[in-house]
């Protein structure tokens, strides 16, 4: 037979008994509905463990009981309630897969009759007789339990017997799985025997208690009785002195007064619990958590502008629009102590000094620091915490740094906020909207605190490589400033103030252990280093610091690198310092691109060859990018009396535009113009200027079309060395935020449509 099963935590059902239960667990509800909406039946068996949340099989015992259901009721707290008649004792042989509730194959147990003579009458009576001398020793019991066991059948007499004993659990069980009816009896009769002498031996703590109390003493007279049920134990821990020290801690702690109220309830809970039981374990640290948050503790705001200038400049070069949105923080500071603190989103790509900043930022303010990394966050509860109900719970990353940060007015860096993910636990960028909120996160509700902790006064920073990851109801509520990369003086810069001092004391070595002659770190920027930050930079001077300390320990004194010797150090050159192409090429432009570490340059090649019209793309380029290859391919061969192509085209040529590197994939409408620029060469034998890069979206009637990224795109045409730079007109806002050394340095030429961009690229006519 197949019938639903209820696990039961420290309740066991007896056959021929009506039993009301209470069922709240999710997979013990679905039992109970799938058991109402069949047969009424269900089967109940005990856990062996009572704390186990969700049981397995194995942690059921074997023997259980099939019900009836004669009733059941929907509580308002979501519980329901179930009256059940016990019917048969069955033993479980298999669990049928299930994934919602227990499934279980049972067989039925037929009990082995007790003989009907003179003995067994004599065993009746004096189980009878027990169990009304157990009553009278005071035991708690139902009403009715006295008249539960009136009756002639003695295996009916020890279920109801056993199932109105105090015992534990696997005592009862014993009872259950007992067959044999002459030997139930027995068995009663021994436990029963068992828990008078207990129930005698309590009644003697009770007496000794009361001979050393006065009556009007209560609350002395029950902290007493405990006291001397512990010596008995042989436990000698004072419940009431430990929640006298926490009650103590919570009014040190200045927590707000729902805090405090909460706080104190579940001490008033502890206090009356068992000192080693689970739950007194859950409790301890939830009072842990709620007296050691920074609930009033706050930090004094540093507002001296020119020292906190001092401060960010010590600390990284360049980076002057973060610094100046720092400045005005302060300024706004002095002004407004109240304030609610900016919710600062720096973009870039890696090694720019995005994390590093928030340290920066912290010190130049005063406060403390925190930091938390999103990176492959894929659960809300890593927010907003886990409830208490779950066995190993805790509070979310925020609750958990604030507590880090010993302040409630903290610089809280998130990173890597573009790289969180979701799944079926739910979507952690959701659980942020709330805490960068300014009007929301004065009142921030962690699932396991469970009280509202006012997160205003934090000053929060993340930090992300592309704003395209992040989800757009979050970005809204960040202000993002974009850090696009440094420039090579101010690599060099940043090589000489920071990361040399760094690495050379990260390796242990002085100040004349390591000597870089001139020119030597310009060489490293521009030779061994293509990124926009500078974390490659850092681990080429690393490199020289290993070499340096070998060369030290060896005893032969320091290291001096020069520009003749640094190949010898480093190794070969892995990079040029000058353009991509050193000639002008027909058929071969620079296209630059953007991706999520910065921006670079690439080379688009055109070949034509003796054919039947086909235009080939290779380069494993997507979708945008081959329809940008199409529009430019239509637009010159539109104007091919202009360009001086010859008759051949388009019908007795095949054009095949390829862009290195080919195992990469590329995307984006931006290469364009490139394309086309190159068709043009290729076709009409008009050479591409080699000092010069371009961007921009192409139309079918040449216009150009303006593109994003540009910043990082002429930051990587300024490391390439590239001089002269086409870019659609309508991004001419976009060259207010270079820098003035690269803005200064190269030629920009703003293009409206394809003509004035072959006008500058292509060389003249070899005819001409």
């Amino acid at each position: 037979m197949q019938y639903p099963l209820l696990p039961l935590r420290g309740v066991l059902v007896f056959p021929g008994l009506v039993v009301p239960l209470e069922v709240g667990r999710e997979r013990s509800v679905r039992a109970l509905e799938q058991a109402w909406d069949t047969e009424h039946r269900l089967v109940f068996v005990s856990q062996r463990d009572p704390r186990e949340d969700e049981p397995n099989p194995e942690d059921l015992f074997p023997v259980g009981v099939v019900c009836e259901i004669k009733q059941v009721v929907k509580l308002p707290d979501g519980t329901w309630k179930a009256v059940v008649y016990g019917e048969e004792r069955v033993r479980i042989d298999s669990f049928p897969d299930k994934e919602d509730y227990f499934l279980c194959d049972v067989e039925p147990l037929e009990e082995i009759p007790a003989p009907d003579n003179e003995e067994t009458e004599a065993s009746m009576r004096a189980v009878i007789h027990l169990y009304e001398e157990y009553l009278k020793l005071g035991r708690k019991m139902p009403g009715d339990a006295s008249l539960s066991i009136s009756t002639e059948d003695p295996g009916r007499l020890c279920d109801a017997v056993a199932s109105n004993l105090d015992v534990k659990i696997e005592e009862r069980q014993e009872v259950l799985e007992t067959l044999d009816v002459q030997e139930r009896l027995l068995l009663v009769h021994r436990i029963l025997t068992k828990q008078i002498d207990l129930l005698e031996l309590e009644r003697k703590i009770h007496a000794r208690v009361r001979r050393q109390m006065e009556k009007t003493q209560k609350e002395y007279y029950l902290r007493e009785q405990i006291k001397a049920i512990q010596r008995e134990l042989g436990d000698h821990e004072d419940p009431a002195g430990e929640a006298d020290e926490w009650r103590k801690k919570i009014k040190d702690a200045k927590l707000p007064e729902k805090a405090e109220e909460k706080a104190l309830r579940e001490v008033d809970r502890l206090e009356h619990m068992p000192q080693m039981s689970a739950e007194a374990v859950v409790v301890r640290t939830y009072l842990e958590w709620l007296t050691n948050l920074p609930w009033e503790t706050r930090t004094e705001d540093v507002l001296d502008l020119k020292e906190a200038q001092k401060i960010l400049d010590e600390d990284h070069y360049g980076l002057s629009k973060v610094k100046d949105r720092i400045l005005d923080y302060l300024a706004v500071r002095a002004l407004q102590p109240e304030i609610k603190g900016p919710i600062l989103c720096l973009v870039g790509p890696p090694g720019v000094g995005k994390t590093s900043l928030g340290r920066s930022v912290a010190r130049a303010l005063g406060r403390n620091f925190v930091r938390i990394s999103l990176g492959g966050v894929r659960d809300e509860a890593e927010v907003r915490g886990h409830r208490r109900t779950y066995v190993g719970a805790l509070p979310g990353r925020i609750i958990q740094g604030m507590r880090q940060a010993a302040s409630r007015n903290p610089v809280f860096l998130l990173d890597e906020v573009d790289k969180m993910a979701q799944d079926f636990r739910g979507d952690p960028a959701a659980a942020l909207l709330e805490v960068l909120d300014p009007a929301q996160n004065s009142a921030f509700s962690d699932h396991y605190i469970e009280l509202p902790f006012d997160l205003s006064h934090v000053l929060f920073i993340t930090t992300a490589n592309m704003a395209q990851g992040i989800p757009q109801p979050l970005l809204d509520r960040m202000e993002t400033i974009t850090l696009p990369g440094y420039t090579e003086e101010e690599k060099a810069q940043i090589a000489t103030r920071h990361l040399m001092p760094r690495q050379m004391q990260e390796h242990g070595l002085q100040a004349g252990d390591l000597e870089l002659g001139r020119g030597v770190l310009e060489q490293v920027v521009q030779g061994y280093t293509r990124e926009a930050g500078v974390r490659s930079l850092e681990r080429q001077i690393a490199t020289l610091c290993r070499k340096a300390a070998r060369r030290k320990i060896a005893g032969k004194g320091r290291l001096r690198v020069t520009p003749k010797s640094l190949e010898k150090e480093l190794g070969p050159r892995r990079f040029h310092a000058h353009t991509l192409r050193r000639e002008d090429e027909v058929g071969v432009a620079t296209a630059l691109y953007w991706t999520e570490v910065g921006g670079d340059a690439m080379p688009i090649e055109v070949t034509v060859v003796p054919g039947k019209g086909n235009l080939v793309l290779t380069g494993k380029l997507g979708e945008v990018m081959r329809e940008s290859a199409q529009a430019g391919y239509t637009y010159v061969r539109s104007r091919r009396e202009e360009l001086g192509i010859g008759d051949e085209f388009p019908d007795r040529v095949d054009v095949h535009i390829h862009v290195p590197e080919g195992a990469t994939p590329k995307e984006g409408p931006s290469a364009g113009i490139t394309m086309a620029t190159a068709l043009a060469s290729a076709l009409s034998g008009r050479a591409v200027r080699a000092d010069l890069a371009m961007t921009g979206e192409i139309t079918l009637r040449g216009k150009v079309l303006p593109i994003g990224g540009l910043k990082e795109k002429t930051l990587a045409a300024h490391r390439l060395g590239v001089h002269t730079l086409i870019v659609p007109r309508e991004n001419a806002r976009d060259l207010e935020e270079l820098p003035a050394k690269v803005r200064h340095g190269m030629d920009f030429v703003l293009v409206e449509n394809m003509d004035q961009v072959l006008q500058t690229a292509l060389q003249p006519s070899p005819a001409h």
